[in-house]
Protein backbone atom coordinates (compact mmCIF):
# COMPACT_ATOMS: atom_id res chain seq x y z
CA UNK A 1 0.00 0.00 0.00
CA UNK A 2 1.11 3.47 -0.92
CA UNK A 3 1.77 6.47 1.87
CA UNK A 4 0.35 9.23 0.51
CA UNK A 5 2.40 11.83 -0.59
CA UNK A 6 5.00 9.14 -1.23
CA UNK A 7 7.00 8.54 -4.68
CA UNK A 8 7.52 5.40 -5.87
CA UNK A 9 11.03 4.97 -8.61
CA UNK A 10 11.34 1.32 -9.31
CA UNK A 11 14.09 -0.01 -11.77
CA UNK A 12 12.60 -2.72 -13.82
CA UNK A 13 15.82 -2.96 -16.24
CA UNK A 14 18.68 -0.82 -16.87
CA UNK A 15 20.83 -1.18 -13.39
CA UNK A 16 23.82 -2.99 -13.12
CA UNK A 17 23.51 -3.90 -16.54
CA UNK A 18 24.41 -2.76 -20.13
CA UNK A 19 21.05 -2.12 -22.05
CA UNK A 20 17.22 -3.02 -20.81
CA UNK A 21 16.15 0.53 -19.72
CA UNK A 22 12.81 0.77 -18.33
CA UNK A 23 11.85 2.78 -15.31
CA UNK A 24 8.66 3.16 -13.48
CA UNK A 25 7.33 5.92 -11.90
CA UNK A 26 4.21 5.55 -9.39
CA UNK A 27 2.51 8.39 -7.42
CA UNK A 28 -0.61 7.76 -5.91
CA UNK A 29 -2.77 6.48 -8.27
CA UNK A 30 -0.54 6.99 -11.44
CA UNK A 31 2.63 5.33 -12.70
CA UNK A 32 4.55 6.48 -15.97
CA UNK A 33 6.88 4.28 -17.47
CA UNK A 34 10.76 5.77 -18.91
CA UNK A 35 11.78 4.01 -21.93
CA UNK A 36 11.13 0.06 -22.82
CA UNK A 37 14.93 -1.14 -24.06
CA UNK A 38 16.18 -4.76 -24.88
CA UNK A 39 19.61 -6.21 -23.98
CA UNK A 40 21.67 -8.28 -25.97
CA UNK A 41 22.28 -11.97 -24.59
CA UNK A 42 26.08 -13.08 -23.48
CA UNK A 43 28.27 -15.78 -25.40
CA UNK A 44 26.66 -18.45 -22.65
CA UNK A 45 22.51 -17.80 -23.16
CA UNK A 46 22.64 -20.13 -26.55
CA UNK A 47 20.00 -19.88 -28.81
CA UNK A 48 18.64 -16.59 -27.22
CA UNK A 49 18.27 -13.65 -29.34
CA UNK A 50 16.79 -10.63 -26.96
CA UNK A 51 16.65 -10.17 -23.55
CA UNK A 52 13.84 -7.82 -22.10
CA UNK A 53 12.65 -6.91 -19.00
CA UNK A 54 10.07 -8.49 -16.63
CA UNK A 55 6.87 -6.22 -16.19
CA UNK A 56 4.97 -8.43 -13.78
CA UNK A 57 4.51 -5.57 -11.83
CA UNK A 58 3.39 -2.63 -14.36
CA UNK A 59 0.86 -5.99 -15.43
CA UNK A 60 -0.85 -6.36 -12.42
CA UNK A 61 -1.17 -2.42 -11.78
CA UNK A 62 -2.29 -1.79 -15.47
CA UNK A 63 -4.92 0.45 -14.32
CA UNK A 64 -2.35 3.18 -13.36
CA UNK A 65 0.14 3.16 -15.99
CA UNK A 66 -0.71 6.14 -18.00
CA UNK A 67 1.68 5.15 -20.63
CA UNK A 68 5.70 5.12 -22.34
CA UNK A 69 7.86 8.04 -21.99
CA UNK A 70 10.55 7.26 -24.35
CA UNK A 71 14.30 9.03 -24.15
CA UNK A 72 15.64 8.39 -28.05
CA UNK A 73 15.29 5.82 -30.35
CA UNK A 74 18.40 3.26 -29.40
CA UNK A 75 17.75 -0.24 -28.97
CA UNK A 76 18.33 -0.76 -25.99
CA UNK A 77 15.25 2.16 -24.61
CA UNK A 78 12.83 1.09 -27.05
CA UNK A 79 13.64 -2.70 -28.25
CA UNK A 80 11.14 -3.98 -26.17
CA UNK A 81 7.90 -2.55 -26.71
CA UNK A 82 6.83 -4.54 -29.61
CA UNK A 83 7.11 -7.38 -27.23
CA UNK A 84 5.65 -5.26 -23.77
CA UNK A 85 3.06 -3.62 -25.40
CA UNK A 86 1.05 -6.88 -26.00
CA UNK A 87 0.71 -7.15 -22.72
CA UNK A 88 0.69 -3.64 -21.91
CA UNK A 89 -1.47 -1.17 -23.59
CA UNK A 90 -1.56 1.73 -23.39
CA UNK A 91 -0.12 5.31 -25.09
CA UNK A 92 3.57 5.42 -26.33
CA UNK A 93 5.40 9.13 -25.81
CA UNK A 94 8.29 10.29 -28.12
CA UNK A 95 9.58 12.94 -30.39
CA UNK A 96 9.25 12.51 -34.18
CA UNK A 97 12.25 10.03 -35.00
CA UNK A 98 11.99 8.16 -32.00
CA UNK A 99 7.92 7.68 -32.73
CA UNK A 100 9.06 6.65 -36.46
CA UNK A 101 11.57 3.75 -35.48
CA UNK A 102 9.17 2.20 -32.69
CA UNK A 103 6.33 2.87 -35.94
CA UNK A 104 8.49 0.62 -38.21
CA UNK A 105 8.94 -1.95 -35.30
CA UNK A 106 5.82 -2.37 -34.04
CA UNK A 107 4.46 -3.07 -38.42
CA UNK A 108 7.04 -5.69 -38.13
CA UNK A 109 5.29 -7.14 -35.46
CA UNK A 110 1.78 -6.36 -37.00
CA UNK A 111 0.58 -4.82 -33.73
CA UNK A 112 0.81 -1.09 -35.08
CA UNK A 113 -1.75 0.79 -33.45
CA UNK A 114 -1.01 4.64 -34.28
CA UNK A 115 -3.68 6.23 -32.23
CA UNK A 116 -1.49 5.04 -29.10
CA UNK A 117 1.90 6.75 -30.62
CA UNK A 118 1.47 10.19 -29.52
CA UNK A 119 4.43 12.55 -30.68
CA UNK A 120 5.79 15.32 -28.77
CA UNK A 121 8.65 17.94 -29.23
CA UNK A 122 11.48 19.20 -26.90
CA UNK A 123 9.44 21.70 -24.35
CA UNK A 124 6.24 20.09 -24.76
CA UNK A 125 4.03 18.89 -21.15
CA UNK A 126 2.04 15.61 -20.59
CA UNK A 127 -0.06 16.53 -17.52
CA UNK A 128 -2.19 13.73 -15.96
CA UNK A 129 -4.10 14.39 -12.64
CA UNK A 130 -1.06 13.58 -10.17
CA UNK A 131 2.11 13.60 -12.67
CA UNK A 132 3.25 16.00 -15.19
CA UNK A 133 6.11 14.73 -17.64
CA UNK A 134 8.49 18.11 -19.98
CA UNK A 135 10.54 16.62 -22.51
CA UNK A 136 14.00 18.45 -22.51
CA UNK A 137 16.24 18.50 -25.54
CA UNK A 138 19.51 16.96 -25.03
CA UNK A 139 22.62 16.12 -27.39
CA UNK A 140 23.26 12.22 -27.88
CA UNK A 141 24.45 9.62 -31.25
CA UNK A 142 20.73 9.83 -31.77
CA UNK A 143 18.74 12.80 -32.91
CA UNK A 144 15.30 13.77 -30.89
CA UNK A 145 17.12 12.69 -28.10
CA UNK A 146 15.17 14.13 -24.73
CA UNK A 147 15.77 14.42 -20.85
CA UNK A 148 12.34 13.83 -18.92
CA UNK A 149 11.91 16.51 -16.05
CA UNK A 150 9.02 14.50 -13.37
CA UNK A 151 6.56 16.80 -11.87
CA UNK A 152 4.45 15.98 -8.98
CA UNK A 153 3.11 17.74 -5.74
CA UNK A 154 5.75 16.02 -3.88
CA UNK A 155 9.18 17.19 -5.87
CA UNK A 156 9.97 17.21 -9.38
CA UNK A 157 12.44 14.16 -10.39
CA UNK A 158 14.85 14.94 -13.33
CA UNK A 159 15.72 12.28 -15.59
CA UNK A 160 18.74 12.64 -17.97
CA UNK A 161 18.36 9.94 -20.30
CA UNK A 162 21.19 9.03 -22.30
CA UNK A 163 23.50 12.33 -23.09
CA UNK A 164 26.19 14.21 -23.99
CA UNK A 165 27.52 18.18 -24.19
CA UNK A 166 28.09 18.38 -27.53
CA UNK A 167 28.36 22.28 -28.72
CA UNK A 168 28.67 21.83 -32.53
CA UNK A 169 26.24 18.77 -32.73
CA UNK A 170 26.05 18.04 -36.57
CA UNK A 171 21.71 18.97 -36.74
CA UNK A 172 22.41 22.38 -34.90
CA UNK A 173 20.53 21.33 -31.87
CA UNK A 174 22.62 21.88 -28.56
CA UNK A 175 21.09 20.27 -25.15
CA UNK A 176 19.03 22.63 -23.47
CA UNK A 177 21.50 23.94 -20.32
CA UNK A 178 19.92 26.80 -19.71
CA UNK A 179 16.42 24.83 -19.00
CA UNK A 180 17.82 22.57 -17.07
CA UNK A 181 19.71 24.98 -14.80
CA UNK A 182 16.41 26.90 -14.39
CA UNK A 183 15.10 23.94 -12.84
CA UNK A 184 18.05 23.28 -10.53
CA UNK A 185 17.15 26.97 -9.78
CA UNK A 186 13.51 26.16 -8.96
CA UNK A 187 14.44 22.33 -7.51
CA UNK A 188 15.01 19.05 -8.21
CA UNK A 189 14.40 16.54 -5.23
CA UNK A 190 15.60 13.66 -7.53
CA UNK A 191 18.42 13.67 -9.97
CA UNK A 192 18.89 10.04 -12.27
CA UNK A 193 21.95 10.49 -14.39
CA UNK A 194 23.13 8.50 -17.51
CA UNK A 195 26.24 6.75 -15.88
CA UNK A 196 27.62 4.56 -19.16
CA UNK A 197 31.02 7.17 -19.30
CA UNK A 198 31.40 8.15 -15.55
CA UNK A 199 35.02 6.29 -15.46
CA UNK A 200 35.93 8.79 -18.35
CA UNK A 201 37.86 11.94 -17.65
CA UNK A 202 37.40 14.87 -19.41
CA UNK A 203 34.99 15.92 -21.46
CA UNK A 204 33.61 13.59 -24.81
CA UNK A 205 34.68 14.75 -28.28
CA UNK A 206 31.82 16.52 -30.62
CA UNK A 207 30.45 14.34 -33.11
CA UNK A 208 32.17 16.91 -35.16
CA UNK A 209 35.84 16.49 -34.13
CA UNK A 210 35.94 13.02 -36.36
CA UNK A 211 34.88 14.92 -39.57
CA UNK A 212 38.63 16.04 -40.11
CA UNK A 213 39.43 12.19 -40.12
CA UNK A 214 37.43 10.86 -42.15
CA UNK A 215 37.21 13.54 -44.50
CA UNK A 216 41.45 12.41 -45.24
CA UNK A 217 39.93 8.82 -45.19
CA UNK A 218 37.62 9.82 -48.10
CA UNK A 219 40.39 12.00 -49.97
CA UNK A 220 42.55 9.52 -50.00
CA UNK A 221 41.01 6.11 -51.16
CA UNK A 222 41.49 4.74 -54.28
CA UNK A 223 38.74 1.93 -54.13
CA UNK A 224 35.19 1.68 -52.11
CA UNK A 225 34.62 2.67 -48.48
CA UNK A 226 33.00 0.33 -46.71
CA UNK A 227 31.53 2.21 -43.45
CA UNK A 228 30.26 0.08 -40.53
CA UNK A 229 28.68 1.67 -37.85
CA UNK A 230 25.25 1.90 -35.77
CA UNK A 231 22.14 1.79 -37.76
CA UNK A 232 20.70 4.22 -35.39
CA UNK A 233 23.68 6.73 -35.31
CA UNK A 234 22.00 9.36 -37.79
CA UNK A 235 24.33 11.90 -37.55
CA UNK A 236 27.35 9.37 -37.97
CA UNK A 237 25.56 8.68 -41.17
CA UNK A 238 24.74 11.95 -42.62
CA UNK A 239 28.52 12.78 -42.20
CA UNK A 240 29.31 10.15 -44.30
CA UNK A 241 26.83 11.03 -46.99
CA UNK A 242 28.09 14.50 -46.96
CA UNK A 243 31.86 13.24 -47.40
CA UNK A 244 30.51 10.46 -50.26
CA UNK A 245 28.72 13.56 -52.13
CA UNK A 246 31.90 15.72 -51.84
CA UNK A 247 33.76 12.95 -53.54
CA UNK A 248 31.40 12.23 -56.18
CA UNK A 249 30.35 8.61 -54.99
CA UNK A 250 27.01 7.29 -54.73
CA UNK A 251 25.79 5.58 -51.24
CA UNK A 252 24.33 2.16 -50.82
CA UNK A 253 23.23 0.89 -47.65
CA UNK A 254 23.66 -2.37 -46.35
CA UNK A 255 21.56 -4.56 -43.38
CA UNK A 256 18.09 -4.77 -42.60
CA UNK A 257 18.43 -2.42 -39.48
CA UNK A 258 20.31 0.24 -41.99
CA UNK A 259 18.04 -0.34 -44.77
CA UNK A 260 14.91 0.18 -42.63
CA UNK A 261 16.37 3.23 -40.45
CA UNK A 262 18.15 5.28 -42.81
CA UNK A 263 14.45 4.83 -45.03
CA UNK A 264 12.72 6.40 -41.68
CA UNK A 265 15.38 8.82 -41.07
CA UNK A 266 15.22 10.07 -44.64
CA UNK A 267 11.17 10.14 -44.61
CA UNK A 268 11.19 12.34 -41.53
CA UNK A 269 13.82 14.61 -42.44
CA UNK A 270 16.75 14.03 -39.93
CA UNK A 271 18.92 12.41 -42.87
CA UNK A 272 19.46 14.09 -46.09
CA UNK A 273 20.61 13.02 -49.42
CA UNK A 274 19.05 13.33 -53.15
CA UNK A 275 17.51 10.24 -54.16
CA UNK A 276 19.65 9.83 -57.04
CA UNK A 277 22.83 9.55 -55.05
CA UNK A 278 21.38 6.84 -53.33
CA UNK A 279 21.83 3.03 -55.30
CA UNK A 280 20.84 0.22 -54.35
CA UNK A 281 23.66 -3.14 -53.94
CA UNK A 282 21.92 -4.58 -56.50
CA UNK A 283 23.45 -1.71 -58.76
CA UNK A 284 27.19 -1.28 -57.62
CA UNK A 285 28.83 -3.27 -59.90
CA UNK A 286 27.38 0.06 -62.25
CA UNK A 287 29.92 2.36 -60.85
CA UNK A 288 33.98 2.34 -60.87
CA UNK A 289 35.10 1.17 -57.35
CA UNK A 290 36.04 4.98 -56.16
CA UNK A 291 32.67 5.85 -56.97
CA UNK A 292 30.69 3.84 -53.87
CA UNK A 293 30.48 4.34 -50.58
CA UNK A 294 28.66 1.34 -48.82
CA UNK A 295 27.42 1.95 -44.89
CA UNK A 296 26.51 -1.33 -43.45
CA UNK A 297 25.66 -2.86 -39.82
CA UNK A 298 27.90 -5.18 -38.29
CA UNK A 299 30.07 -2.56 -36.33
CA UNK A 300 30.14 -5.15 -33.00
CA UNK A 301 31.51 -7.93 -34.93
CA UNK A 302 28.35 -10.11 -34.92
CA UNK A 303 28.31 -13.03 -36.99
CA UNK A 304 25.56 -12.94 -38.90
CA UNK A 305 25.68 -8.82 -39.63
CA UNK A 306 26.79 -7.76 -42.64
CA UNK A 307 30.08 -6.48 -42.01
CA UNK A 308 30.69 -10.46 -40.98
CA UNK A 309 29.29 -11.31 -43.78
CA UNK A 310 31.42 -9.39 -46.09
CA UNK A 311 34.75 -10.39 -44.11
CA UNK A 312 33.65 -14.06 -44.24
CA UNK A 313 32.92 -14.04 -47.75
CA UNK A 314 28.93 -15.06 -47.27
CA UNK A 315 27.44 -12.02 -48.30
CA UNK A 316 25.64 -12.95 -51.18
CA UNK A 317 26.19 -8.98 -53.12
CA UNK A 318 29.47 -7.56 -51.52
CA UNK A 319 32.71 -9.38 -52.20
CA UNK A 320 36.15 -7.51 -50.68
CA UNK A 321 37.90 -6.30 -53.96
CA UNK A 322 41.11 -4.99 -53.99
CA UNK A 323 42.15 -1.24 -52.60
CA UNK A 324 38.91 -1.93 -50.15
CA UNK A 325 39.00 0.62 -47.33
CA UNK A 326 36.76 -0.36 -44.39
CA UNK A 327 36.09 2.18 -41.67
CA UNK A 328 34.58 0.47 -38.13
CA UNK A 329 32.85 3.94 -36.87
CA UNK A 330 31.88 2.61 -33.59
CA UNK A 331 33.31 1.48 -30.02
CA UNK A 332 32.91 -1.89 -28.49
CA UNK A 333 30.04 -2.54 -26.57
CA UNK A 334 31.75 -4.80 -23.28
CA UNK A 335 31.97 -8.57 -24.02
CA UNK A 336 32.12 -7.86 -28.41
CA UNK A 337 35.91 -7.29 -28.24
CA UNK A 338 36.70 -10.66 -29.80
CA UNK A 339 33.97 -10.35 -31.76
CA UNK A 340 35.43 -7.41 -33.71
CA UNK A 341 39.24 -8.60 -33.54
CA UNK A 342 37.70 -11.54 -35.39
CA UNK A 343 36.21 -9.95 -37.84
CA UNK A 344 39.41 -6.86 -38.39
CA UNK A 345 41.78 -9.62 -38.51
CA UNK A 346 40.01 -11.67 -41.14
CA UNK A 347 38.95 -8.12 -43.45
CA UNK A 348 43.11 -7.97 -43.39
CA UNK A 349 43.71 -11.43 -44.31
CA UNK A 350 42.13 -10.91 -47.30
CA UNK A 351 43.75 -7.37 -48.33
CA UNK A 352 41.21 -5.02 -47.23
CA UNK A 353 42.56 -1.48 -45.51
CA UNK A 354 40.80 -1.15 -42.16
CA UNK A 355 40.42 1.86 -40.09
CA UNK A 356 39.00 1.51 -36.43
CA UNK A 357 39.26 3.58 -33.15
CA UNK A 358 42.30 2.12 -31.52
CA UNK A 359 44.20 3.59 -35.29
CA UNK A 360 41.95 6.94 -36.28
CA UNK A 361 39.72 8.60 -34.10
CA UNK A 362 36.32 7.19 -36.36
CA UNK A 363 34.32 7.12 -33.56
CA UNK A 364 32.98 9.61 -30.59
CA UNK A 365 30.74 8.30 -28.16
CA UNK A 366 27.30 9.63 -27.33
CA UNK A 367 27.36 9.49 -23.26
CA UNK A 368 28.91 12.36 -21.49
CA UNK A 369 32.47 12.19 -19.67
CA UNK A 370 33.46 12.52 -16.50
CA UNK A 371 33.80 16.31 -16.43
CA UNK A 372 30.12 16.75 -18.20
CA UNK A 373 28.45 14.87 -15.47
CA UNK A 374 30.04 17.17 -13.31
CA UNK A 375 28.68 20.10 -15.14
CA UNK A 376 25.04 18.45 -14.77
CA UNK A 377 25.15 18.02 -10.77
CA UNK A 378 26.69 21.33 -10.44
CA UNK A 379 23.39 23.02 -12.65
CA UNK A 380 21.03 20.30 -11.13
CA UNK A 381 21.76 20.77 -7.34
CA UNK A 382 20.03 18.00 -6.54
CA UNK A 383 18.80 17.38 -3.14
CA UNK A 384 19.16 12.80 -3.92
CA UNK A 385 20.55 11.28 -6.28
CA UNK A 386 20.45 8.04 -8.09
CA UNK A 387 23.01 7.21 -10.87
CA UNK A 388 21.51 5.44 -14.03
CA UNK A 389 22.24 3.27 -16.83
CA UNK A 390 25.48 1.45 -16.47
CA UNK A 391 26.99 -1.95 -14.59
CA UNK A 392 27.45 -1.78 -10.90
CA UNK A 393 30.76 -0.23 -10.88
CA UNK A 394 29.61 2.65 -13.29
CA UNK A 395 26.82 3.45 -10.24
CA UNK A 396 29.45 2.96 -7.47
CA UNK A 397 31.54 5.65 -9.52
CA UNK A 398 29.01 7.88 -10.09
CA UNK A 399 27.94 7.83 -7.04
CA UNK A 400 31.30 8.64 -5.50
CA UNK A 401 31.22 11.70 -8.29
CA UNK A 402 28.14 13.00 -6.43
CA UNK A 403 29.64 12.75 -3.11
CA UNK A 404 32.95 14.04 -4.43
CA UNK A 405 30.49 17.29 -5.97
CA UNK A 406 29.28 18.01 -2.13
CA UNK A 407 26.31 15.66 -1.94
CA UNK A 408 26.38 14.01 1.37
CA UNK A 409 26.66 9.82 1.06
CA UNK A 410 23.34 9.23 2.86
CA UNK A 411 21.79 11.04 -0.12
CA UNK A 412 22.86 8.60 -2.74
CA UNK A 413 21.38 5.53 -3.59
CA UNK A 414 22.44 2.69 -5.58
CA UNK A 415 19.46 0.54 -6.39
CA UNK A 416 19.68 -2.90 -8.64
CA UNK A 417 16.87 -4.20 -10.83
CA UNK A 418 13.71 -4.33 -8.89
CA UNK A 419 14.41 -2.44 -5.92
CA UNK A 420 12.16 0.84 -4.69
CA UNK A 421 13.49 3.96 -3.58
CA UNK A 422 10.64 5.91 -1.90
CA UNK A 423 10.42 9.22 -1.76
CA UNK A 424 8.88 12.16 0.22
CA UNK A 425 9.89 15.88 0.09
CA UNK A 426 11.72 15.48 3.71
CA UNK A 427 13.25 11.86 2.98
CA UNK A 428 14.56 9.44 0.66
CA UNK A 429 14.96 5.22 1.23
CA UNK A 430 14.96 2.22 -0.26
CA UNK A 431 11.61 0.50 0.60
CA UNK A 432 11.22 -3.36 -0.58
CA UNK A 433 11.54 -4.94 -4.19
CA UNK A 434 9.11 -6.00 -6.80
CA UNK A 435 9.20 -8.98 -9.43
CA UNK A 436 11.84 -8.06 -11.79
CA UNK A 437 14.49 -9.31 -14.12
CA UNK A 438 15.04 -10.95 -17.83
CA UNK A 439 12.47 -12.84 -20.07
CA UNK A 440 14.52 -14.46 -22.83
CA UNK A 441 13.56 -13.84 -26.38
CA UNK A 442 13.91 -17.46 -28.63
CA UNK A 443 12.98 -17.40 -31.86
CA UNK A 444 9.06 -17.04 -31.67
CA UNK A 445 8.99 -17.92 -28.42
CA UNK A 446 9.05 -15.39 -25.51
CA UNK A 447 9.50 -16.61 -22.01
CA UNK A 448 9.97 -19.74 -22.85
CA UNK A 449 13.60 -20.47 -22.41
CA UNK A 450 14.60 -19.81 -18.72
CA UNK A 451 17.66 -20.44 -16.88
CA UNK A 452 17.04 -24.38 -16.59
CA UNK A 453 16.64 -24.52 -20.11
CA UNK A 454 20.00 -22.40 -20.34
CA UNK A 455 21.86 -24.62 -18.01
CA UNK A 456 21.02 -27.71 -20.09
CA UNK A 457 22.05 -25.65 -23.48
CA UNK A 458 25.32 -24.65 -21.66
CA UNK A 459 26.17 -28.33 -20.50
CA UNK A 460 25.32 -29.67 -23.92
CA UNK A 461 27.75 -27.16 -25.16
CA UNK A 462 30.37 -28.19 -22.95
CA UNK A 463 30.19 -31.99 -22.14
CA UNK A 464 27.52 -32.95 -24.88
CA UNK A 465 25.02 -35.83 -24.54
CA UNK A 466 24.83 -39.98 -24.88
CA UNK A 467 21.73 -41.01 -25.57
CA UNK A 468 21.31 -44.71 -24.35
CA UNK A 469 18.40 -46.52 -26.81
CA UNK A 470 17.01 -49.80 -25.55
CA UNK A 471 13.61 -52.01 -26.57
CA UNK A 472 12.18 -54.31 -23.86
CA UNK A 473 9.84 -56.74 -24.36
CA UNK A 474 7.41 -56.42 -21.13
CA UNK A 475 5.83 -59.73 -20.77
CA UNK A 476 8.84 -61.82 -20.60
CA UNK A 477 10.60 -58.84 -19.21
CA UNK A 478 13.56 -58.72 -21.66
CA UNK A 479 16.05 -56.65 -23.77
CA UNK A 480 15.18 -57.57 -27.04
CA UNK A 481 16.69 -54.58 -28.60
CA UNK A 482 20.21 -52.99 -28.06
CA UNK A 483 21.58 -50.81 -25.81
CA UNK A 484 22.62 -48.67 -28.68
CA UNK A 485 24.72 -46.21 -27.70
CA UNK A 486 24.03 -42.39 -29.69
CA UNK A 487 26.86 -39.61 -28.59
CA UNK A 488 26.57 -35.70 -29.86
CA UNK A 489 29.26 -33.70 -28.78
CA UNK A 490 31.20 -35.75 -26.56
CA UNK A 491 33.25 -38.71 -28.57
CA UNK A 492 33.69 -39.96 -31.29
CA UNK A 493 32.26 -43.54 -31.43
CA UNK A 494 34.37 -44.84 -33.89
CA UNK A 495 37.90 -43.28 -32.14
CA UNK A 496 36.16 -44.71 -28.69
CA UNK A 497 34.77 -48.16 -29.36
CA UNK A 498 35.96 -48.99 -26.00
CA UNK A 499 34.65 -46.54 -23.61
CA UNK A 500 31.23 -47.25 -25.90
CA UNK A 501 31.63 -50.89 -25.23
CA UNK A 502 32.12 -50.54 -21.49
CA UNK A 503 29.00 -47.95 -21.42
CA UNK A 504 26.64 -50.35 -23.37
CA UNK A 505 27.55 -53.37 -21.14
CA UNK A 506 27.50 -51.48 -17.94
CA UNK A 507 23.81 -50.30 -19.45
CA UNK A 508 22.88 -54.11 -20.24
CA UNK A 509 23.96 -55.05 -17.03
CA UNK A 510 22.26 -52.63 -15.42
CA UNK A 511 19.06 -53.37 -16.95
CA UNK A 512 19.22 -56.93 -16.45
CA UNK A 513 19.69 -56.41 -13.14
CA UNK A 514 16.05 -54.37 -12.35
CA UNK A 515 14.40 -56.78 -14.84
CA UNK A 516 15.67 -59.98 -12.99
CA UNK A 517 13.93 -58.45 -9.99
CA UNK A 518 10.95 -57.44 -12.13
CA UNK A 519 11.22 -53.54 -11.76
CA UNK A 520 9.64 -52.50 -15.10
CA UNK A 521 9.09 -48.59 -13.84
CA UNK A 522 10.60 -46.46 -16.24
CA UNK A 523 11.87 -44.22 -14.01
CA UNK A 524 13.73 -46.30 -11.85
CA UNK A 525 15.21 -47.97 -15.03
CA UNK A 526 16.34 -44.49 -16.53
CA UNK A 527 17.83 -42.98 -13.33
CA UNK A 528 20.01 -46.42 -12.29
CA UNK A 529 21.34 -46.68 -16.34
CA UNK A 530 21.90 -42.61 -16.18
CA UNK A 531 23.58 -42.82 -12.75
CA UNK A 532 26.20 -45.97 -13.57
CA UNK A 533 26.99 -44.61 -16.78
CA UNK A 534 27.52 -41.13 -15.20
CA UNK A 535 29.83 -42.44 -12.29
CA UNK A 536 31.81 -44.83 -15.45
CA UNK A 537 31.88 -41.87 -17.87
CA UNK A 538 33.17 -38.74 -15.09
CA UNK A 539 35.49 -41.65 -14.11
CA UNK A 540 37.34 -42.73 -17.28
CA UNK A 541 37.01 -38.37 -19.04
CA UNK A 542 36.38 -36.30 -15.94
CA UNK A 543 33.54 -34.86 -18.10
CA UNK A 544 29.41 -34.89 -17.54
CA UNK A 545 27.77 -35.40 -20.32
CA UNK A 546 23.66 -35.15 -20.71
CA UNK A 547 23.02 -38.62 -19.85
CA UNK A 548 19.68 -39.71 -22.05
CA UNK A 549 18.60 -43.04 -21.58
CA UNK A 550 15.26 -43.99 -23.88
CA UNK A 551 13.03 -47.07 -23.37
CA UNK A 552 10.90 -48.73 -25.50
CA UNK A 553 8.24 -51.42 -24.49
CA UNK A 554 6.93 -54.24 -26.95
Amino acid sequence: MMKEGTIRIIPLGGLGEIGKNITAIEYEDEIIVIDCGIAFPDEDMYGVDLIIPDITYLVNNRKKVKGFFLTHGHEDHIGALPYILKQLNVPVYGTKLTLGLVKSKLEEHNILNESTLINVEAGDMVAFDKIKIEFIRVTHSIADSCALAIYTEVGTILHTGDFKIDYTPIDGKVIDLQRISNLGNEGVLLLMADSTNVEIPGYSPSEKSIEKTLNTLFANSKGRIIVATFASNIHRMQQIIHLSLKYKRKVSFSGRSMENISNVARELGYLHIPDTDIINLDDISKYSNEQITIITTGSQGEPMAALARIAFSSHRKISIEPKDTFIISASPIPGNDKLISKVINELFRRGAEVIYDDLEEVHVSGHAYKEELKMIHTIVKPKYFMPVHGEYRHLKHHGDLAVDMGMPRKNVFILETGQVLELTKDSCKKDGKVRAGAVYVDGLGVGDVGNIVLKDRRNLAQDGMVIIVVTIEKETLSIVSGPDIVTRGFVYVKESEELIKVVKSLATEELTKCLDKEIIEWYVLKGNVKRTVENYIYDRTKRRPTIIPIIMEV
